[in-house]
């Protein structure tokens, strides 16, 4: 690619840059004219010049279509105008310090946006390569040099307006406190983005603020957002693919403000600080309603704040965009389509058991029967389940829940978790009396399931008797499919994966690499993996009062169930994810 030698002020035209494509013999002449005179439509509107010619690739499904995407024609064009490509991040600037540069109406005057702060350099990201007069100005004002790099005129514009009205927010917050009063007493209160309610009508501020954090995480596809004080600059991190990111610091009087604001939305005690409190709020996102599970706790700096942000198309997965396998699928679906008994779901914290519980609730939630839960707290709210949350300050916990439900004529019932010896009696009762019960508990893998019964005080007889299975869980990160890249493997590293087991190690497998779509991590979005053991009679005759978690697995895994590490080889063998992430989540295999 060779730069232009041009240096006025100017700047780029269509027309330059297709002169640009046929000179490299990017483009036919054919294609040259018919992109020209496709741009005409354009002529009086803002859209950048790239996404003129992607979209008449797309519109006309060009040839040329098959030469280029968005993204290559990016790099060739910064390469050809001699400016290194930039994509911008949000999670990785710091709004403070580049709005700091110059004014949001000099930046947009430009179509410049500062991205980058460090001693002795300001980088600098533009679109219109060839004008120069801002670098003048902004030279003198900081007495720095200025690194330019070139990037989507579309994506400017766009963290121009978000960025600087981020920090305008912040900044009038800092210099006037809330007020937060007010009540919600419906549980299904509907937050709407960008309006601004009678909550906190003094303060539009921080209503922006918590209008813009929310509808940036979704955009991000975070799953959790943290709120978490310090002593002068407070943090917000997203938990993104199951890895957290910093976003933004903000002055803790401001995040006091802010938690207040989303306490009030949620419906719970904003003059309440010294205790831990939950609450729930919906708003909505380009998807549709979204469900916001709110948790605070006392730190030594203030109220700490975790969302949780439910997917609104949890319920309408099945259960192989879950990451189930057919076998998988297969055993799942017969265990609960059972007329009774319990069948448990095990994981830590964050591994998927809500969305496999919510998604089996819902197909097993036909107009036929009575499907009743008890939640501690309701997750998501699903109008073909009678769901009831737990409320400990009234003496409403999962054993006086089960015994109340018992009452309601049921055929499935969801027990949120198993905590106690009392809960497990109530669970196993319903069991007997010919009721399906579906349930979650805290192990490492299926077979300690059983162990845990045993350990809180569960007669060995009645798990043999009522329990019909269980399945363990973990959510793997799964390779971005833009930048992912075949490596061949070690006979060590294939090892080390499957032992003791015998699994052929394949020609190839996957690595993660890193671009723009998965903002350099090599990763985008999360699907499971699953144990699923089924109590059969050599299984049922091990479990005694002195059996153990590893005895009962061996039996399970002759009799046919795919360990967890198994299930992500599967998935590596797919494509689908890399020996790292398993090595990382799945635990190892038992010696046979």
């Amino acid at each position: 690619m060779k730069q232009t030698s041009s240096t006025s002020e100017r700047k780029l035209t269509i027309n330059e840059i297709l002169s640009w494509l046929i000179n490299d013999r990017l483009i036919s002449i054919d294609e040259e004219q018919a992109i020209r005179q496709f741009s005409v439509r354009w002529e009086n509107r803002e859209k950048d010049l790239i996404e003129i010619i992607y979209d008449y690739q797309v519109e006309k499904d060009s040839k040329l279509g098959k030469k280029f995407t968005a993204d290559k024609l990016s790099k060739w064009l910064a390469a050809r105008i001699g400016l290194p490509l930039f994509y911008i991040d949000p999670l990785k600037i710091d709004v403070t310090a580049v709005t700091s540069v110059c004014t949001q109406p000099y930046a947009e005057r430009f179509n410049i946006l500062p991205v980058k702060i460090d001693d002795d350099v300001i980088t600098v990201a533009v679109s219109e390569p060839f004008i120069h007069e801002w670098e003048k100005d902004l030279k003198q004002i900081h007495k720095k040099n200025f690194k330019r790099v070139f990037a989507s005129a579309r994506d400017i514009k766009r963290y121009i307006n978000e960025l600087y009205a981020f920090s305008k927010s912040v900044k009038h917050a800092s210099n006037r406190p809330t007020d937060t009063k007010g009540q919600l007493n419906n549980l299904e209160q509907l937050v709407e983005l960008g309006k601004a309610s009678d909550l906190e009508v003094n303060n539009q501020h921080i209503v922006n603020l918590v209008n813009w954090l929310l509808q940036y995480a979704f955009d991000q596809r975070a799953s959790d957002i943290h709120l978490e004080p310090r002593r002068e600059l407070s943090q917000v991190r997203f938990r993104i693919d199951g890895v957290m990111h910093q976003v933004y610091e903000i002055p803790t009087p401001v995040m006091g403000a802010v938690i207040s604001r989303i306490k009030t939305l949620g419906r719970m005690d904003i003059a309440e600080k010294r205790r831990p409190q939950d609450g729930r709020l919906k708003t909505r996102n380009d998807k549709g309603e979204v469900e916001l599970r709110l948790s605070t706790m006392p730190t030594a700096f203030g109220e700490k704040m975790v969302m949780r942000i439910f997917d609104p198309e949890i319920l309408l997965r099945n259960f192989s965009k879950l990451g189930f396998n057919n076998r998988e699928k297969q055993l799942w679906f017969d265990m609960s389509h059972q007329a009774h008994g319990i069948l448990l779901v095990t994981g830590p914290t964050g591994s998927g058991k809500t969305t496999t519980l919510y998604s089996t609730l819902k197909q097993l939630a036909t107009p036929e029967v009575n499907l009743c839960t008890v939640e501690d707290p309701i997750e998501l709210i699903e109008p073909s389940f009678n769901q009831m949350q737990v409320e400990h300050k009234i003496g409403l916990d999962f054993a006086t829940g089960i015994r109340t439900l018992m009452r309601q004529d049921p055929d499935i019932i969801m027990v949120g978790e198993i905590r106690d010896l009392e809960t497990a009696e109530m669970a196993i009762q319903a069991s007997l009396t010919g009721h399906l019960v579906l349930s979650t508990l805290h192990t490492n893998d299926a077979a300690a399931a059983v162990s845990r019964l045993l350990e809180i005080g569960v007669k060995p007889y009645l798990v043999k008797l009522t329990l019909l299975g269980v399945m363990a869980q973990r959510l793997i990160r799964t390779l971005c499919p833009n930048c992912k890249k075949q490596i061949v493997v070690s006979d060590e590293q294939w090892q080390a994966l499957v032992q003791p087991f015998a699994v052929k190690k394949p020609t190839f497998v996957y690595q993660a690499i890193g671009c723009v779509d998965c903002r350099n991590t090599g990763y985008s979005g999360r699907i499971g993996i699953y144990e699923i053991f089924k109590n059969t009679a050599p299984i049922q005759k091990q479990i005694t009062g002195d059996c153990d978690a590893n005895s009962i697995c061996k039996l399970a895994i002759k009799d046919g169930m795919q360990t967890l590490r198994l299930s992500g080889v599967e998935k590596v063998l797919e494509g689908l994810t890399t020996i790292e992430e398993i090595l990382r989540v799945a635990p190892e295999n038992i010696d046979m």
